[in-house]
């Protein structure tokens, strides 16, 4: 049994006002992500998925003219620390395990390499949320400006986690029966 879901995490209204910043369609396309690889890999599905939906949650907007400016962003952008603060303030108000909650976090702090030295050794559930968004990107930051209408976002969700719950009572009963 999870502590948190991803339907209590996308429904809570910090989610809700950052995941709108940054795009909810791309959110959750990397929450699908995540799990794919993830289980591919042989890793935990929940973890992964949580981070792939809050990975961006530390994005600012960075406008100029009223116009989104790329290359101020590209230069200035630290989204993923502030993103892995409110990602770990988050599951911890949610009721998340903290040692859950910080890899979640460090996961979310690793995920670009935006502003990192490009010599960064990752954990694996932190290069699998590097690869997730890796998969949705689209030039010039496209990908943060495809919409998703709230009850598909609200149904993808809610899939996602019975996935995840599929897969991890299927890992359970695997573990009991050998």
């Amino acid at each position: 049994m999870r502590d948190v879901t991803l339907l209590a995490i996308f429904k809570h209204h910090i989610a809700q006002k950052y995941l709108n910043r940054s795009g909810v369609a791309h959110a959750i396309a990397v929450a699908y992500h995540a799990f794919h690889l993830a289980k591919e890999k042989n890793m935990d599905v929940d973890i992964a998925t949580k981070a792939g939906l809050l990975h961006d949650i530390g994005h600012f907007t960075w406008y100029k003219n009223g116009k989104w400016d790329y290359e101020m962003y590209r230069k200035y952008d630290i989204h993923p620390i502030k993103g892995a603060e409110r990602a770990h303030k988050l599951l911890i108000r949610l009721g998340e395990n903290p040692v859950r909650a910080k890899e979640i976090a460090l996961a979310i702090l690793f995920h670009t390499d935006s502003f990192l030295p490009t010599d960064i050794k990752r954990k694996p559930l932190q290069q699998v949320v590097k690869w997730a968004d890796e998969k949705d990107e689209e030039e010039g930051g496209n990908h943060h400006y495809r919409s998703i209408k709230y009850d598909r976002a609200l149904k993808s969700i809610v899939r996602l986690d019975e996935m995840v719950d599929q897969e991890i009572s299927g890992n359970v009963y695997k573990e009991r029966n050998g």
